[in-house]
């Protein structure tokens, strides 16, 4: 069952009972830090017995002896410290959720002469809170699960405590919009609905964000037949979810980041086959992240002006569902054919987009989707599909992925391939075929940008399924969050 991580810092710490963990490394495999919780020297033996060098996130965990102030001694191998990135942080933190088990306190010593920075240990605690979310909302607690639940108390020892808290907060709300985008993405349809993800957007304001939600009468004043044509088949009504965190100088363009929020697709009347459909209730991971990015900004004060915006609706077949052959218009005023009613992510989008640069003039349009089983075909579930009309804003994008290891790898954009959505009896239609179906998708969304600088981020391999990995353990991984975070923090806020 779930388990809460309560973090905090100490120059020292007083061991008595519990799990206690030292860092070893290539050079120093049982470091001092780790003969302090052992007096009798066990750790030599066990080491020994277990093999550990101290190579990156090899474990050891060992009965502490009589004569030791915790109950368990573990080591988590660092490696070559130098070497160690902030992900890399992360996922040693990862590792030592693993060893918790039943343990209630658990004290975690960094090392002396070899000590990291403040920031690797708020990257250690991040790692460790990530690990242990758990979605079990929905299960019915077990008698024997008590002692895997609750919450247990983490003490880093660290020697500059105030650095660490400090860049704690920062991680502490990176945490929080992850778990946000990832309870989203991981809880049912018929639980949250457009109008519910909505209302999970307002409760931002007691944050300091500005949220404006526009109902079905104001999208449709406002033209947004294409959003519109995709809920027009479901009892539930859409949504767009507007977003506004004013950190930066008034005089700043906003930062824009466009969500697609398709709480659930069953195709329309181009339905989907049965197998495996219970997984589009994820199809919203698009806005799930960009929620979970406003959270963050706002959690830790971000010094920039930002703009999320969510496109909130649910694809259902229907006597009102659109059929293929229909032909809408946007709120461009260009008219789409549709081909397909099971490409509706691109028609929520497309009003989204181009709302959102009428109304704010960013200075970066970037948007989220689950847009293509395509994009998994050609890169699986380790990178995030991107496509931009702007060579430095996907060079910053490309840099965050690799420093968050939320990685995205980009694909081209091309009138060759633009001409292929062209339909014969609208201006374009929305989607050009199997071949080259995440390209076009993002050809379509180019349409709606104009010359704003705008990066499109096929999140569809990696937002929901994607593989665990020490971080992570829920279906729902909250991609994209990091990524945007670290973007924002290296290219608009240094």
């Amino acid at each position: 069952m779930s388990v809460e991580i309560d973090i905090s810092f100490a120059k020292s710490a007083k061991v008595s009972g519990g799990l206690a963990v030292a860092i070893g490394t290539e050079a120093e495999p049982v470091s001092a830090a780790a003969r302090g919780f052992d007096p009798a020297d066990i750790l030599d033996k066990a080491v020994s017995v277990a093999g550990f060098k101290g190579k990156a996130y090899a474990t050891v965990d060992v009965l502490a002896p009589k004569d030791s102030p915790a109950d368990r001694i573990a080591i988590v191998g660092a490696g070559k410290p130098e070497e160690r990135s902030e992900y890399d942080w992360m996922r040693i933190g990862g590792k030592i959720f693993t060893l918790i088990r039943s343990a209630k306190t658990v004290t975690i010593a960094l090392g002396e002469a070899d000590e990291p920075d403040a920031e690797a240990a708020a990257d250690l605690a991040l790692g460790l809170i990530m690990r242990a979310y758990d979605f079990d909302t929905y299960k019915t607690p077990k008698e024997d699960d008590e002692d895997a639940s609750g919450t247990v108390k983490v003490t880093i020892v660290h020697s500059d405590t105030s650095a660490c808290k400090k860049a704690f907060a920062d991680r502490e709300a990176v945490a929080g919009g992850v778990k946000l985008a990832r309870d989203l993405v991981n809880e049912p349809a018929n639980i949250l609905g457009p109008v519910e993800f909505a209302a999970k957007a307002t409760e931002l304001e007691k944050l300091g964000v500005e949220v404006t939600i526009l109902t079905e009468k104001e999208l449709k004043d406002l033209k947004m037949e294409a959003l519109l044509g995709v809920a027009i088949g479901s009892a539930r009504p859409p949504r767009l979810a507007v977003m506004q965190w004013k950190g930066g100088k008034s005089k700043d363009k906003p930062l824009a980041f466009v969500g697609k929020g398709v709480v659930f697709d069953t195709g329309g009347i181009s339905i989907k086959p049965a197998g495996g459909m219970e997984d589009m209730k994820g199809d919203m991971g698009g806005a799930a992240a960009v929620i979970g990015l406003m959270h963050t900004l706002a959690a830790r004060k971000a010094k920039v002006n930002a703009v999320g915006i969510l496109g909130l609706v649910e694809n259902m077949p229907d006597g009102a569902a659109q059929r293929p052959g229909d032909i809408v218009r946007s709120m461009s005023g260009q008219t789409i054919e549709i081909i397909n009613t099971d490409a509706e992510g691109r028609l929520v989008l497309c009003d989204a987009l181009w709302y959102c640069r009428e109304r704010f003039d960013p200075k970066v349009m970037i948007n989220l989707a689950t847009l293509t089983g395509a994009v998994i075909i050609a890169l699986g579930h380790h990178h995030a599909g991107m496509f931009s009309n702007d060579d430095d804003l996907a060079a910053a994008l490309t840099s965050a992925g690799l420093r968050s290891e939320e990685k995205v790898w980009r694909l081209p954009l091309g009138p060759e391939y633009d001409k292929l959505i062209d339909s014969k009896f609208a201006d374009m239609k929305n989607t050009g075929g199997r071949s080259a179906g995440s390209i076009t998708a993002a050809q379509f969304l180019k349409r709606f940008v104009k010359d704003t600088p705008w990066a499109h981020l096929d999140v569809a391999g990696t937002a929901m399924g994607s593989p665990s990995n020490d971080v992570n353990r829920s279906w729902g991984s909250g991609f994209g969050v990091r990524l945007l975070d670290r973007y924002v923090r290296d290219t608009h806020e240094n």
